[in-house]
C-alpha cells in the first residue's frame, strides 16, 4: 500500500459544485468521504521537487481560472465516471507549465476532469450511469485556489498548504 501521497489540487467552489457532490455521495460514498469535489492540477509523480515548486507557488500571480466540462462519461471499462473539461483549456496547461517549468523538462499532457465515481471504490452500471445523465450538472466551474494535499495510508486527503489565485 502507498504510505504517502501528494498532489495539487483545484478544489470545485461548495456552491457551484453542489450537484456534482451529491452524485459523489450517492453513488460513491467512499471516494466522497476521501476527498471533496476536484480538479488534480499536478499528480505525485511530477512532484518530486516540492519545495522548489512551493517557492514559485508563493511568488505567483496567475489569474484564477475556469474550466468547462462536458457531458458524463463513462471510463476504465464503464465502471467510472467522469465529468471530462471540454475545449482547450488553455489556463490550466498554462498554469501546469508554469508550476512546473523549473522542475521538469517535457511536462505532461493532463485532461482535466472531475471524477464522479472512481472505480478503485466503485463501480457504475447502465442503471446508475442512466440516472446520472439525468442530473443537471454544471458545464462550467471557477477555480480560485491551488490546494496542496495529502494522503496517508489511502486514508482521507488533508490540505496542507493553499495558494490564492487572482480574481477575475
Amino acid at each position: 500500500m502507498i504510505k504517502k501521497r501528494i498532489q495539487l489540487t483545484l478544489f470545485a467552489d461548495v456552491n457551484e459544485s453542489a450537484a456534482i457532490e451529491d452524485i459523489r455521495k450517492q453513488f460513491n460514498p467512499e471516494q466522497y468521504a476521501l476527498i471533496k469535489c476536484h480538479v488534480t492540477l499536478c499528480k505525485e509523480d511530477e512532484l518530486e521537487h516540492i519545495e522548489k515548486i512551493i517557492e514559485g507557488l508563493k511568488k505567483l500571480k496567475h489569474n484564477s481560472i475556469v474550466i468547462d466540462f462536458g457531458e458524463a462519461t463513462r471510463f476504465s471499462n464503464g465502471k467510472g465516471v467522469l465529468l471530462p473539461a471540454i475545449g482547450d483549456n488553455k489556463d490550466f496547461h498554462s498554469l501546469r507549465a508554469i508550476i512546473l517549468q523549473p522542475v521538469i523538462q517535457n511536462i505532461k499532457n493532463a485532461s482535466p476532469h472531475i471524477t464522479l465515481m472512481h472505480p478503485r471504490n466503485s463501480s457504475c452500471t447502465n442503471e446508475l450511469y442512466e440516472e446520472i445523465e439525468k442530473i443537471q450538472l454544471p458545464n462550467k466551474l471557477q477555480f480560485k485556489k491551488i490546494s496542496l494535499i495529502e494522503q496517508n495510508l489511502g486514508g482521507k486527503w488533508n490540505t496542507l498548504q493553499e495558494f490564492g489565485l487572482l480574481a477575475i
